[in-house]
C-alpha cells in the first residue's frame, strides 16, 4: 500500500465526500444502498484518483460491505421498533447468509477484477430485470424453504451480496417476496441478513486481501477505512433528500428508472474493469 502526497489525498477525500453525497440521494431516491450505489461511485472514485490499481473494484465492494454493517445495524432497529421483523426467519437464515458471506468474499479474495466485475455486472443485470419487469407482486411459492432448501439458498444469497458488496435487501429481500412474505416484512428482515453478510464479509475482504498490492492509502486488506467512514456519513446525511423526491414521482416509473440505471451502471462497471 503505498502512500500518496497530502494533495493527493486531500483529492481522494474531496472525491469520496463528492461520491458519497451523490450515492445517498441515489439511494434515497431508488429506495437501495450497499453494492448498486457505493460500488459504482468508490470504483469510479479510486479509479479517477488512480490508486488501487487491480484492487480497485475489491476495495470499493469491500469498504462498501463495511458501511453496510452500520446502517444495517440502525435499519434492523428500527424495524424491531415497529414489529417488522421476522425474528424466528432471521435466527433460522442468519447463520446459512453469514457464512456465505465469509465464502463470497474468501472467493473475491482470489478472483481477478475483471472475474468479479463480471460477476457484479451479471447480478445488477439480474436485479435490474427484477425490478423492471417483474410485477411487485408476483410470488414463485407459497413461503420460504427449510432444511437444505434454507441451508443452501440462504448461503447463495451470502455469497453473491458479499461478491456484490451488497446488504440482505437485494437478494434477501427479493427472496421473501418471490416467497409469498408482504414487502414490507421482507424489507424489514432482509436488513438482518445485510448486518451478518456485512460484517463476515467484511472481515473476510479485510483477511484475504492484507498483503494485495497498490490498494488505496489506509485500506486495511479490501477496506478502505476513510471511505467507509465518510461514505457512511454522507449517505445517511443526504439520503432524505432523495427518499423526499421519490414520493413525488410515479413509482412504476421509479422502479424502470432505476432498473435502466443498474443496467447502465453494471454495463459501465464491466466495460471499465476490463
Amino acid at each position: 500500500m503505498s502512500a500518496l502526497p497530502l494533495s493527493e489525498l486531500l483529492m481522494m477525500f474531496a472525491a469520496l465526500i463528492a461520491a458519497g453525497a451523490v450515492a445517498g440521494v441515489i439511494g434515497g431516491l431508488f429506495g437501495v444502498g450497499g453494492g448498486t450505489v457505493l460500488v459504482p461511485a468508490l470504483f469510479y472514485a479510486f479509479s479517477v484518483l488512480g490508486v488501487g490499481g487491480q484492487s480497485t473494484l475489491h476495495v470499493a465492494i469491500g469498504t462498501s460491505l463495511l458501511t453496510i454493517v452500520a446502517t444495517s445495524l440502525r435499519s434492523l432497529a428500527t424495524h424491531r421498533a415497529h414489529g417488522a421483523v421476522d425474528e424466528v426467519v432471521l435466527k433460522t437464515w442468519t447463520p446459512w447468509v453469514a457464512f456465505g458471506g465469509l465464502v463470497g468474499a474468501a472467493i473475491a479474495g482470489f478472483t481477478s477484477m475483471e472475474g468479479l466485475a463480471i460477476v457484479y455486472g451479471v447480478c445488477l443485470l439480474l436485479i435490474a430485470m427484477q425490478m423492471g419487469l417483474l410485477p411487485e407482486h408476483v410470488t414463485l411459492r407459497k413461503d420460504l424453504p427449510t432444511g437444505w432448501g434454507r441451508r443452501g439458498v440462504g448461503t447463495g444469497i451470502g455469497l453473491l451480496s458479499a461478491m456484490m458488496g451488497v446488504g440482505g435487501g437485494s437478494f434477501g429481500g427479493m427472496m421473501m417476496t418471490l416467497c409469498g412474505r408482504p414487502i414490507h416484512q421482507a424489507v424489514a428482515t432482509a436488513s438482518g441478513f445485510g448486518l451478518a453478510i456485512g460484517a463476515t464479509a467484511a472481515l473476510g475482504f479485510a483477511v484475504f486481501g492484507w498483503d494485495a498490492p497498490g490498494r488505496p492509502p489506509l485500506s486495511l486488506g479490501y477496506v478502505n477505512v476513510p471511505a467507509a467512514v465518510i461514505m457512511g456519513l454522507l449517505t445517511a446525511l443526504t439520503a432524505p433528500y432523495g427518499a423526499r423526491l421519490a414520493h413525488r414521482l410515479n413509482r412504476k416509473v421509479l422502479r424502470r428508472a432505476f432498473a435502466v440505471y443498474l443496467l447502465l451502471t453494471a454495463l459501465s462497471v464491466v466495460l471499465k474493469a476490463l
